[in-house]
């Protein structure tokens, strides 16, 4: 026996030794491993990922950013059924055990070895394992990884709540289909709150974080239902729902869909420009970060542009007759329906014109399939405006557009029971279009549209477009001239002249009509617009001169030519940069910034940004200030001036205008007060009696603006301003090519512009156009002459630094048209 217990005695020892070297190696592993450990208390302040949100001034959703789908919810928040559920089929013993399931685990186990399969385990991983992993640890299967997720598990009991555990765990997990957390999967699967889930809508959600891509409800209805009804009989086992509930929910059939969170105002070219300021402002990583950014933009005049821009390109391409198809698939002979609309996977819907596949075309009719499979047949009212057929016009396999009308009652009056949509052929238009819309005391933009469809290109004509204005430029050459002495009743030569150039080129400038008028007041020529009468104008101020005033109004001087074609509107210039001009004269002269982005807040609802706009203050100066000194840039005279002053909100164009708060930022005057009043003046008349007579319609007597045209027809515009509006409106072809005969600004932009005014100046005060101080109403004669006493012929109001000009000063013309005038440009 001695011998047997001096070997007892040795495995004794031998097994106390590595008993030692066991306890000594785990506890090295638990040091090195748990040293590695991250802080679990930084999981309190973890900013989860999270779209970039985008909203109209009134706070309807404009447009949705990011990558993925996550709206956080407080666990408070989540409903009692929703947690019952993950807790059944993930972790039943979630609020008991402090990190690590002994017995889930076992279980787990037993199952797997008696069913030989991990489908429908519960147990193996705890709720906290999974936040452990999903917020620190690599997906990697190894046994090292696992011992490090249970102890941060342990740890993350240890210093978190279990609902701040949960709550973690309901936002973070990921649902398929770029979803994450429970309230995003809620809204994708279903549309709805989290509160609005129904019994079976509730268990298939929580079904889903096993198998995401693979097993949620739209990718695979069959096998999310057998893990729904799973869940269902978990909840029913432990008590949380009925045998009898659980039983009906099981009965209903899956009807998850996908649910795109609504855009409630359409706005996509203003939704990039966000976009990309946001990300100039904060960074790349803005659009993960939560942010709620809220717009300038007014619902009511974004959608009136977009119908504008669309009606009226629509208009203009039927003016000019059917075109041709977009393209012609090689159709089968027996191909179906359903076979020919999956080629048009892809191919977006745009401004309403849906794309089809025509099917036949016999009999004067023909079918065609939308992409959505359904077959429409097209009549000959569908393509009346082309004075064809749509048997004429297509043939099988060629991809056209169609346009769903929907049925009208009479008078305005609903539309019967049993009332039809019809459908029309259409066709992309030729031409593109415009629309900027700005608020002109502040600067504030209200509306934009950058082409007829951001879905078919999304670039923005507005602002990345460089386009000659034409006419819509003659204002400002006016405005340099009045700055130099002339006003609207000064007389100037619309005659022939003949400019020489250096290599020996000669330049004849035209009037669009090609002939000559003689001598005319400034008012009437550019009323009707007259090209000699522009060009001999500034000719007499000199460019440069001109260059420099103009410049003031917020354009680039390096973007205006030094010579003389300026007067005609031939720099290259983006739309917004016009109604930015245009806003000058409509405020009184000040120089606003177009701006967009009126406040940011972070995901806690913090603002972070608050725009203070300078703003146009009429009364801040003459009128309101007498004896503020005249501010007097490059040697212009811009009229009384107003100190700068710290930053407050602006609440309207009319409160800006006139009540400013004391502490109000105002904007930098731009031009003389009084040469804006003239300016005003002339552009209203421009709409009652000149090339914009079709705004008349408005019925306001506070309508005016210019048209625009450059040769051949290649843009067409109107710019202009009506009560605290200034609005541009610009069409033409990308590929600059021509628009077509006739097609100038007054009949391609100007209907686009009413109707957009018509909606947008519904309910808005009258503007007034009161004449500043310093100035003095005159009567002249048609030639232009004072008349004596004041009374009779025609009322201007004049500077009163021009009047003794006018008194001493006037070239006696005679009616006839002179000859050719030729003059040296050195």
């Amino acid at each position: 026996m001695p011998r047997f217990r001096r070997l007892f005695r040795w495995l004794l020892l031998l097994a106390a030794i590595a008993i030692l070297l066991g306890l000594l190696a785990a506890g090295s592993i638990y040091y090195v491993v748990s040293s590695r450990l991250p802080d679990v208390e930084s999981l309190r302040d973890i900013e989860l990922q999270e779209p970039m949100y985008v909203y109209a001034r009134d706070g309807r959703l404009m447009a949705l950013f990011g990558e993925m789908r996550r709206y956080p919810v407080d666990i408070a928040q989540v409903p009692e059924a929703v947690k019952q559920a993950f807790i059944a089929i993930e972790d039943n013993r979630f609020y008991e055990h402090d990190g690590i399931d002994y017995k889930g685990v076992a279980r787990a186990v037993w199952l797997i070895a008696k069913t030989g399969s991990k489908e429908g385990v519960p147990g193996g991983s705890t709720i906290t394992q999974q936040v452990a992993r999903q917020f620190y640890l690599s997906p990697e299967v190894s046994y090292t990884r696992k011992f490090e997720e249970m102890l941060l598990a342990m740890k993350m009991e240890r210093e978190l709540s279990k609902d701040e555990i949960f709550e973690l765990y309901l936002n973070k997990s990921f649902f398929g289909n770029r979803s994450y957390g429970v309230a995003a999967a809620a809204e994708f699967y279903y549309g709805k709150q989290l509160a609005e889930l129904d019994l079976d809508e509730v268990a298939s959600l929580a079904a889903i974080p096993k198998f995401p891509s693979s097993g949620n409800p739209i990718s695979n209805p069959e096998r999310a239902k057998i893990r729904r009804d799973y869940v269902l009989e978990r909840m029913a086992d432990l008590g949380f729902v009925t045998r009898a509930q659980a039983t009906t929910a099981q009965a209903v059939e899956m009807h998850a869909r996908p649910h795109e969170r609504p855009v409630e105002v359409y706005a996509p070219y203003v939704a990039e420009m966000v976009r990309q300021e946001m990300i100039e402002r904060y960074g790349g990583d803005v659009l993960t970060r939560g942010y709620h950014v809220t717009t300038t933009i007014d619902p009511v005049m974004q959608t009136a542009a977009d119908k504008a821009v669309r009606d009226g390109l629509s208009a203009y391409d039927h003016r000019h007759g059917w075109s041709k198809v977009e393209q012609t698939f090689e159709l089968s002979a027996d191909e179906d329906p359903a076979t020919a609309s999956a080629r048009l996977r892809g191919i977006p819907a745009q401004s309403g014109l849906l794309p089809a596949i025509v099917l036949r075309a016999d009999a004067g009719t023909a079918d065609v399939v939308l992409a959505d499979g359904t077959v429409v047949t097209l009549d000959a009212a569908s393509s009346r405006w082309t004075g064809k057929s749509p048997a004429a016009l297509l043939k099988r396999g060629d991809l056209t557009r169609v346009r769903r009308i929907e049925a009208k009652g009479k008078d305005g009056a609903p539309p019967p029971a049993d009332a039809k949509p019809t459908w029309q052929l259409d066709q992309l238009p030729r031409g593109q279009a415009t629309l900027v819309s700005l608020e002109y005391d502040t600067g504030a933009l209200r509306s934009l549209v950058g082409g007829f469809s951001f879905a078919g290109q999304k670039f923005n004509r507005a602002t990345q477009a460089r386009r000659q204005p034409g006419s819509s430029f003659k204002p400002f050459i006016y405005a340099a001239a009045f700055e130099r002495g002339f006003n609207p009743a000064s007389i100037v030569l619309d005659a022939p002249v003949v400019f020489r150039m250096r290599r020996g080129q000669d330049w004849r400038p035209q009037n669009d009509d090609g002939r000559f008028v003689g001598p005319m007041r400034l008012r009437e020529a550019l009323v009707r617009s007259r090209n000699l009468v522009s060009v001999r104008l500034l000719d007499a101020i000199g460019v440069d001169y001109a260059r420099r005033y103009i410049s003031h109004m917020g354009f680039d001087e390096s973007e205006l030519p030094p010579n003389l074609s300026i007067s005609l509107g031939t720099p290259s210039l983006a739309p917004l940069d016009i109604t930015r001009g245009y806003a000058v004269f409509a405020n009184g002269g000040f120089r606003v910034t177009p701006w967009f982005i009126d406040e940011v807040r972070d995901r806690d609802g913090q603002v972070i940004f608050k725009e203070n706009p300078a703003i146009a203050c009429r009364s801040c100066g003459a009128g309101g200030q007498p004896g503020v000194p005249a501010t007097v840039v490059d040697g212009f005279n811009l009229g009384p001036s107003a100190p700068a002053a710290p930053a407050v909100e602006a609440s309207s164009a009319a409160q800006a205008a006139e009540a400013p708060d004391p502490d109000a930022v105002i904007a930098p005057r731009a031009i003389d007060p009084r040469v804006a009043y003239q300016l005003v003046s002339m552009m209203r008349d421009v709409v009652l009696r000149g090339t914009g007579t079709a705004a008349k319609a408005l019925g306001r007597e506070d309508v005016g603006g210019k048209t625009g045209s450059t040769n051949d027809h290649r843009d067409a515009w109107f710019s202009g301003f009506g009560g605290s509006l200034a609005t541009v409106v610009w069409v033409g072809r990308d590929d600059n090519r021509s628009l077509g005969n006739r097609e100038y600004g007054g009949r391609s932009a100007l209907p686009i512009w009413i109707d957009f005014m018509r909606v947008a100046l519904e309910g808005m005060p009258i503007a007034a156009n009161e004449p500043p101080e310093g100035m003095v109403k005159v009567s002249v004669g048609a030639s232009g002459r004072l008349l004596p006493g004041g009374e009779g012929g025609l009322t201007e109001w004049v500077k009163a630094e021009d009047l003794e000009r006018m008194e001493t000063t006037f070239d006696d013309y005679d009616d006839e048209v002179p000859a050719e005038e030729a003059f040296d440009i050195f």
